[in-house]
């Protein structure tokens, strides 16, 4: 009888429990997206990481919400812009580039943040280190040195008479002394002269710039990787075309829009990437657990038509290598 009675009451405070609320659902996770210049200029990387998001189960809008925050090439806007993210209490930051991801460090100590990419997470202080990064900064980091050199190779392969090489660069950028101590150290390997270095902080500083290049007379131009730059990328490579100055650029977007070469990790590829560590991240792993990655997918992209207008003949080593090649 009193097990009888126990079921009773078991039975009875069931019946009086409440019921979960009709539709309620899960709550979805959301994705900051702190973009270095506009939604058009980085089409092909959101087109990458969308369908990054994808391959892993996750539908933007259904069980997933990206919060996007669009710097429109200006730096200076992403402490303001990162601060909304981390008012709006997004699960996650996904930055691209070294000024976004420092900014985004700053702002915050306890949302993880991927980089899409950096350069040299360790140099810059975004990580302590590649295999245990520590805070809560973690996702994929170029190599420097070894990126430069590269692109002043190729360009001496292209260029056979190079002797001295502009050099374009964002101050602002953090990363900038640490490229331009790699590039310097690798033009000196290749007994090139790195002159002038120009610095633009700037849009009103960018016709100085070009004046400062053009009366300086160098045999071809270099520039950093920097987001800015990138949003100017039809004035530079105007500016290239009508000086005829053959232009080795971090960005393929330039070299499809009129510039003679580019060389570059795969950007969209480490934006594919970037969506696999947000998808640990939001199963429960930790950014400090997560070791920084290196890229290993790299675009060299040639447009034989600019190559043909500036007089030069592209040498079938330097062609063998091309991932893509406009013609």
């Amino acid at each position: 009888m009193r097990r009888i009675g126990l079921a009773v009451v078991l039975v009875a405070n069931l019946a009086l429990a409440p019921l979960p609320a009709q539709g309620q659902q899960a709550r979805v996770p959301s994705v900051g997206y702190l973009g270095n210049s506009s939604p058009s200029l980085e089409e092909d990387l959101l087109a990458a990481f969308r369908q990054g998001l994808r391959e892993l189960g996750y539908t933007e809008g259904q069980n997933i919400i990206i919060e996007y925050r669009w710097a429109e090439g200006r730096s200076d806007r992403f402490p303001d812009l990162v601060s909304d993210l981390v008012r709006t209490k997004v699960d996650a930051i996904v930055t691209a580039g070294t000024p976004g991801a420092l900014a985004a460090k700053q702002a915050t100590k306890t949302i993880p943040i991927v980089m899409a990419v950096a350069g040299d997470a360790v140099g810059t202080g975004l990580v302590a280190s590649l295999a245990r990064p520590g805070g809560n900064v973690t996702g994929s980091t170029a190599i420097v040195q070894e990126l430069e050199g590269k692109r002043l190779e190729l360009l001496k392969e292209v260029v056979p008479k190079l002797s001295r090489v502009a050099f374009l660069a964002n101050p602002t950028n953090p990363l900038n002394p640490i490229v331009l101590k790699q590039t310097q150290l690798a033009a000196s390997a290749l007994r090139l002269k790195l002159e002038p270095i120009v610095k633009v902080r700037g849009i009103p500083e960018l016709e100085q710039a070009f004046a400062t290049i053009s009366s300086a007379r160098p045999d071809a131009l270099i520039m950093i990787a920097d987001r800015f730059l990138l949003a100017e990328r039809a004035r530079i490579v105007e500016f290239a075309e009508k000086r005829r100055l053959p232009t080795m650029y971090p960005y393929g977007e330039m070299v499809r829009d009129g510039g003679l070469m580019s060389y570059s990790p795969s950007y969209p590829d480490l934006l594919r990437r970037a969506a696999g560590y947000v998808d640990k991240i939001l199963k429960g792993a930790k950014a400090a657990d997560l070791p920084v990655e290196q890229p290993t997918k790299f675009e060299l992209v040639i447009n034989l038509k600019t190559a043909k207008a500036l007089g030069l003949t592209i040498p079938l080593s330097v062609l063998g290598q091309a991932g893509q090649v406009i013609e």
